[in-house]
């Protein structure tokens, strides 16, 4: 209590009643240091904007690309990313909350703080200035009435000094002596009114004096003691607030970080992985062992090759690319692999070609249900319309009627076609071999295996006695400068590309695979994509199919691993064709 007495007796106008000056300085410090906190908040708001700007750039700078196909299958870890970059936005979204609230809440206040400490401090200090005006004024009356005192005192001591000596010189006539007499009185009296009023001045100064330092003074500084005081406790608010702005989002920042770790738990590498299984899956079977190729014994098979290649040495004479015209085929793009283009999809392998039909069903299947609920509903409006013709005319959903009935059978049909093939799919019984299995080097070129009687998965293709679309999916419609193998490769047995005949089949395989002529490396080449493979300069190569306008070549070179084929630039090599 004692101490709370001492605190309220404690005040600028009592202990520095005689710091004008310096209590006008220090309340102009205080007041230009909240402005420059001020600063700091509004630059403080300034860098939260900037920042979150360049989260939210950053977000959609990294923003993975949709397509439809990712969005079927997608990893983990990318689910785990997008969910990143949202609670990323989130965080931005806060910062932005944040920079608002400075502004409005504590920026705002300080700016209007300022301004009214500042009218209020000039009041003070021009009724400050004024008073000690006043006294001041006043105690130059006090010093003129003294200086007026002083000069009628002498005066007057000088008049009864000269009415003493002509009093004792008896020389001078009584009327002289009279004379200085009437002097002394006078001046006597002006140095009394002198004095009187010198007394009356002095008595008004320090009472104006007493006044101006113990009430009205003091009553100046307290209220500049008590505008300090409100800038102080108005920093000490703001600094909060600025707090309490920050504790306002951390709930939901926090929630965001929480987000953000429930993201990356989510990932699942096991998961992934089954997903790029289920992605790349071909549903070929490995390739067996190559056989021996005893060159003792005669081949069954030579007459039919032999006679297969001489027809297509003449084609080769009569076009100059080792290919007819008419079976010419024009190769897809240099990153077109099984890109199932087809309405079949009998240009993907087998796995990924059952997952397209049975989405494909799905898809129909769903259509057929809303097509059939669209066709009841006009039934039945049909059926009320008749009941009672004031509610409508039946003839408007006639027409309505028949083209819903007609787009249904569409879709049916569609739908019984696609699973038709679906089963097909599913029923295949024969195991399925990639197209290279089907390949083996003879003679230094590459020749197909597949004459009659010499594989046991043509002879269950031509049981079968149906067309299976599946086999289309062997990459040899869809095969691309990735894959190597060209775009009139081999196909499966049976592959619907033609009769089971193998004789056509055989044809179109020499024509594409016959050198056309031979290439020298003017370059080195790194293979780095699927597809290309790489030579060093210099390096001799067989031209298996010239550039086609995409500026690759198709070529074949023996390695290590033995014949290779695939694509290399056309500009880093010089080709010579057969004649």
């Amino acid at each position: 209590m004692a101490a709370q007495e001492i605190d309220n007796s404690t005040t600028w106008g009592k202990e520095l009643w005689d710091q004008f000056d310096n209590i006008a300085t220090h309340t102009q410090k205080g007041i230009d240091f909240i402005e420059r906190f001020g600063g700091f908040i509004r630059d403080r708001s300034a860098i939260e904007v900037e920042y979150a700007l360049k989260l939210r750039r950053l977000v959609k700078n990294y923003q993975p690309k949709k397509s439809k196909e990712d969005e079927e299958n997608e990893f983990s870890s990318l689910i785990a990313f997008k969910n990143v970059l949202k609670e990323v936005a989130d965080l931005a979204g806060q910062r932005e909350v944040v920079a608002e609230n400075l502004q409005n809440q504590v920026l705002q206040g300080i700016l209007l703080l300022a301004k009214n400490l500042r009218e209020e401090r000039k009041k003070a200090l021009n009724q400050g200035a004024s008073l000690t005006q006043s006294l001041h004024t006043q105690i130059g009356t006090l010093d003129r009435a003294k200086r007026s005192y002083e000069k009628a005192f002498r005066e007057a001591e000088k008049a009864i000094e000269s009415y003493h000596k002509a009093d004792a010189d008896f020389h001078l006539s009584r009327a002289d002596v009279e004379k200085q007499r009437v002097n002394m009185n006078i001046r006597n009296s002006q140095s009394e009114d002198a004095k009187s009023e010198y007394a009356n001045q002095l008595q008004i100064t320090n009472k104006q004096q007493q006044q101006h330092y113990q009430i009205a003074l003091p009553e100046v500084f307290n209220r500049l003691q008590e505008l300090d005081e409100k800038r102080t406790r108005g920093m000490k608010e703001f600094i909060k607030r600025s707090a309490d702005v920050e504790y306002e989002v951390s709930p939901i920042i926090a929630h965001c970080l929480e987000g953000i770790v429930k993201a990356a738990d989510s990932i699942n590498e096991k998961d992934d992985s089954m997903i790029v299984i289920e992605k790349y899956q071909s549903g070929f079977q490995p390739p067996g062992d190559i056989p021996f190729e005893d060159l003792s014994k005669p081949d069954p098979d030579a007459a039919n090759n032999s006679q297969t290649h001489n027809s297509s040495t003449g084609l080769n004479h009569m076009t100059g690319k080792g290919t007819t015209k008419d079976k010419l085929k024009k190769r897809v793009g240099i990153f077109g692999i099984f890109t199932g283009n087809k309405e079949d999809f009998s240009d993907l392998p087998p796995t990924q070609r059952r997952k397209k039909l049975t989405a494909k069903v799905q898809e129909l299947q769903q259509k057929v249900a809303q097509e059939q609920a669209a066709s009841d509903g006009l039934m039945k409006m049909k059926g009320v319309y008749e009941a009672n013709s004031m509610l409508g005319d039946p003839r408007t959903v006639e027409e309505q009627l028949n083209e819903s009935v007609n787009r249904l059978d569409r879709l049916r049909h569609e739908l019984l076609r696609y699973q038709k093939l679906l089963e097909q799919a599913n029923n295949q019984s024969f195991i399925q071999h990639s197209p290279q299995s089907n390949r083996v080097i003879q003679n230094g070129q590459r020749s197909s295996r597949h004459s009659n009687g010499s594989s046991n998965h043509e002879n269950s293709h031509e049981d079968n006695g149906e067309d299976h679309p599946d086999d289309a999916g062997s990459l040899s419609s869809s095969a691309s400068p990735e894959s190597g193998l060209g775009t009139s490769h081999t196909s499966l047995p049976g592959s619907g590309q033609g009769s089971t005949n193998e004789q056509p089949m055989n044809e179109e395989f020499y024509e594409a695979d016959t050198p056309l002529g031979t290439c020298r490396a003017l370059y080195p080449f790194d293979a780095t994509s699927e597809g290309s493979i790489p030579m060093s300069e210099g390096e001799e190569l067989q031209v298996i199919e010239v550039d086609q306008g995409d500026g690759w070549t198709r070529v074949r070179r023996f390695s290590s691993k033995g014949w290779e084929e695939g694509f290399v630039p056309t500009s880093y090599i010089e080709c010579t064709l057969y004649a």
